[in-house]
């Protein structure tokens, strides 16, 4: 389910920025536990899975919001060459990161021990790399893709890199809240895709006169 609301504004338009938030619509699953099956001295008895990250207010975390036609011209965002995620407690932290085309995840590992990073894109070349402590393994990321990062070694650990294929993609915090500046008046096609309540899609109309707020609703499958 979508929901595109401008509250308070009319005819759906704002002045070249969009902002927003992203929320969960219908019943909320209870939260779900991983047990923890190697190296426990480590990674503890069990995990959260981290899979659905919502607050008091049902705002959704870790949700990735973009444009599908960017605005061709004017000022952008500034987009990291060089992202990181490490790996503390068996666990990849940040879960999600947002890399350029050409850009590097630079793979940390903080833990006393052995890890791996494994994955299996569809575009990107794949990679299976022993890691331990504190050794870096840069990964370049070519084409734009969402890739799925896991380790054999501990199972339950899992992270993801979206590889933008332009700068206009935003992470959602705890507050679900995103943003888009510098936009030129138009009508823009935008995705939100969540790892396990999946991406929906709408489109929005950027004017030239007042600001507004869009309203995008996930359910689980």
């Amino acid at each position: 389910m979508l929901l595109a609301a401008f509250i308070g504004v009319p005819n759906m338009t704002v002045a070249g920025v969009i902002t927003g938030r992203v929320i969960f619509a219908g019943t909320v699953p209870p939260p779900t536990k991983l047990e923890v099956t190697a190296d426990q001295y480590v990674c503890g008895a069990e995990k959260d899975a981290g899979d659905l990250l919502l607050s008091a207010r049902r705002e959704i975390a870790n949700a990735v919001v973009w444009l599908d036609n960017p605005p061709a011209g004017g000022a952008a965002p500034v987009t990291p060459k060089v992202v990181t995620i490490d790996q503390k407690a068996c666990m990849y932290l940040p879960r999600i990161v947002v890399s350029p085309v050409g850009g590097t995840v630079d793979f940390l590992n903080s833990d006393r021990l052995l890890h791996n990073i494994h994955s299996m894109p569809k575009l990107n070349a794949a990679f299976n790399r022993t890691q331990p402590k504190n050794r870096t393994i840069s990964v370049i990321f070519d084409k734009p893709e969402i890739v799925e990062v896991t380790c054999d070694l501990h199972p339950w650990m899992k992270a993801w890199v979206v590889v933008a294929a332009h700068p206009f993609y935003a992470i959602t915090g705890a507050d679900g809240q995103f943003a888009f500046e510098n936009l030129s008046p138009g009508q823009y096609r935008y995705q939100a895709w969540h790892e396990r309540l999946g991406t929906v899609s709408g489109q929005v109309t950027v004017g030239d006169q007042q600001p507004g707020r869009l309203t995008i609703e996930m359910k689980t499958p």
